[in-house]
């Protein structure tokens, strides 16, 4: 999962950023609403952790614009304020949650495992499709049953695609999901195109069928149906 943490308490994000990466997940920050925009316009993200009170603006405003421009990233407000006007506010104007600081970081990673799991996986953790079964709690890939010794890569990889399935998906954004925004500067993709290859593959070897398909000049597409 790729999260943008836009907080200017940089011990806070740092913190954040350390102990979200410890549990795999690619993480980004910034610390004002201009450097938010930039972010946004360049990358997607699976979730937003918003600070309501930014230096140059209001994270009000900010989730206005998220809402209006980037509707499938999920939206975590983090917040000093504690009154109940200001959940309210935040969560009418399109949050998916609310969070008060001091926090636990462990009560922020469950929050934002059920906010993603509620907006993008219909609440499950196992996520299936067909053949494949997918424990997004123990990150477990499973064809017919059987377990697949998927890398944290790969198995971020293949749900990406079943989230996103039917869309072609370029093999920069791919690699920013995976790997971050330093991939932005990048003069090939060729990795993206190892990892496509060595999935197919355990795929395949597991028994399962082949739903990835090149679309040739601009990525990948995870289909419906089997490929011929």
């Amino acid at each position: 999962m790729k999260v943008l943490i836009i907080e200017d308490n940089q011990e806070l994000a740092r913190n954040i950023r350390d102990f979200l990466g410890r549990e795999g997940y690619i993480c980004e920050s910034c610390e004002t609403v201009e450097g938010a925009r930039e972010k946004l316009a360049l990358f997607q993200y699976d979730c937003i952790l918003l600070d309501i009170g930014l230096p140059d603006g209001s994270g009000i405003g900010l989730l206005n614009v998220i809402r209006n421009e980037y509707k499938d990233s999920n939206v975590l407000i983090i917040s000093a304020r504690n009154a109940v006007d200001d959940k309210i506010i935040g969560l009418e104007k399109g949050a998916d949650d609310y969070i008060t600081k001091p926090f636990h970081l462990a009560e922020l990673h469950a929050r934002i495992r059920a906010v993603y799991r509620r907006k993008n996986l219909g609440g499950a953790s196992i996520v299936e499709f067909n053949e494949i079964s997918l424990n997004t709690d123990t990150f477990e890939a499973r064809i017919n049953d059987a377990l697949v010794d998927t890398t944290p890569k790969e198995f971020d990889l293949l749900l990406y695609f079943i989230v996103n399935k039917n869309r072609v998906l370029s093999r920069q954004a791919i690699a920013a999901h995976l790997w971050g925004d330093y991939t932005d500067n990048l003069a090939n993709f060729d990795f993206v195109y190892q990892h496509v290859k060595n999935l197919r593959r355990k795929i395949s070897n597991a028994g399962g069928m082949d739903y990835i398909s090149t679309v040739y000049g601009l990525g990948y597409k995870f289909n419906s149906h089997k490929q011929e």
